[in-house]
């Protein structure tokens, strides 16, 4: 299961729904992209290393970027953002998932519902 940055934001936040989400979970995969926001998000050094101790907690394993993600993220962005309103960080997110045949786990199923080789679970906090 690959966490969209959305989910991580709310179990971060106190969410009950997300943390329990984050605790069922099998495996807990992110893209390095999702990480990146996460700090992006940060006010300070404090934050951060909350960010980077939740992550080690719940083992989350961070997926890279590749060149397949790379390729596939820049014809998602040509086919999908302007009618999804998708930005190059969602495509990079999407395109992870999908070359890791992964589940995209996502509260923000507006994005990603134009993809059809995405196979994404939807979150209701």
């Amino acid at each position: 299961m690959q966490f969209d940055t959305d989910i991580l934001i709310w179990f971060l936040r106190g969410n009950e729904k997300a943390a329990k989400a984050v605790d069922l979970a099998d495996e807990r995969r992110i893209s390095i992209i999702t990480y990146m926001e996460l700090l992006q998000g940060s006010r300070n050094k404090e934050e951060i290393r909350t960010i980077q101790r939740f992550l080690a907690d719940y083992a989350f394993l961070l997926l890279p970027l590749t060149q397949n993600i790379g390729h596939r993220a820049s014809i998602y962005l040509e086919e999908y953002a302007l009618q999804a309103g998708m930005g190059v960080a969602d495509v990079l997110i999407a395109a992870s998932a999908v070359e890791n045949r992964l589940i995209l786990y996502t509260g923000n199923h507006k994005h990603y519902r134009g993809i059809r080789d995405l196979d994404v679970k939807i979150f209701r906090p």
